[in-house]
């Protein structure tokens, strides 16, 4: 086919290329704006507006108010009050006291001594090593002891007074101490260690008389110091004043208070 010299038309095979005005042209034209973008506000896979983000302030907001219109309700005391399903619980099936006898007490408790006294003891075995089989504790104990005078003791005879009625001579027993009070509140295990044979025997078959010997010894060691303290010697004192000023104030004017032998 025959081409005509004076003709710029590009050919079927091979397609005309663009010449520099039609470059310009092309730069100057503005690109439409698309509205389907991915991620836009139409594209509803991707949740546009930001739906997941607004969906869950809303579920924590409607959460937040349920909260506050609970604990508003329960403080109108409208509902009963929440409770802990696991809270600690504990039942009493403690029998009822048994009185067993009653005792008129005629004493008067002049003198009282408040002790502690710290016992160690160890039990273990020979030839056996202590992390085995070893029992120490080391206990403090606080208790206290009364010194009275026991005047349902007075026998006949033991108040002479004189034939003016001024004196009187009155003979009273010797104060005794009573029993040690263990105070259990202000005892307690400041240490203890166990060998091994000892923890896997609590394991089978816990001993809950295990602290007895602890507690004897504690009583047994304060009821000794009470004896050494002048405990008894401070409660003769204490009788003597307290009978001079009752027997003063009857008009008595020399008073004679004497102690029997124990």
């Amino acid at each position: 086919m025959a081409r005509d010299a004076g003709i710029n038309e590009p050919t079927r095979e091979f397609p005309g290329y663009p010449t520099g005005d039609d470059l310009k042209e092309r730069s100057a034209v503005t690109p439409e704006s698309t509205t389907d973008t991915p991620g836009g506000s139409g594209d509803p896979t991707t949740g546009g507006n930001g739906g997941p983000a607004r969906g869950l302030l809303l579920l924590l907001g409607a959460a937040a108010l349920a909260v506050v219109v609970l604990l508003g309700v329960q403080a109108t005391g409208l509902l009963p009050e929440f409770r802990n399903p696991f809270a600690k619980e504990q039942t009493d099936r403690s029998q009822p006291p048994l009185l067993k006898s009653i005792q008129d007490l005629s004493r008067y408790v002049a003198a009282e001594g408040n002790f502690q006294v710290v016992v160690d003891t160890q039990n273990d075995r020979r030839n056996v090593p202590d992390f085995l089989l070893n029992e120490r504790t080391l206990f403090v104990g606080a208790g206290s002891v009364e010194a009275y005078v026991d005047f349902a003791k007075i026998g006949d005879g033991a108040i002479v007074e004189s034939a003016d009625g001024t004196s009187v001579e009155i003979k009273l027993p010797a104060p005794q101490l009573g029993q040690t009070n263990l105070d259990l509140e202000k005892s307690y295990v400041f240490a203890e260690q166990r060998g091994l044979l000892n923890r896997l025997g609590d394991l089978v078959g816990n001993d809950p008389n295990r602290q007895q010997q602890v507690y004897q010894l504690a009583e047994e060691r304060i009821t000794a110091a009470a004896r050494d303290s002048g405990l008894s010697a401070r409660a003769e004192e204490n009788t003597r004043k307290m009978l001079e000023g009752l027997l003063r104030s009857l008009g008595y004017q020399r008073i004679t208070v004497t102690y029997t032998a124990p």
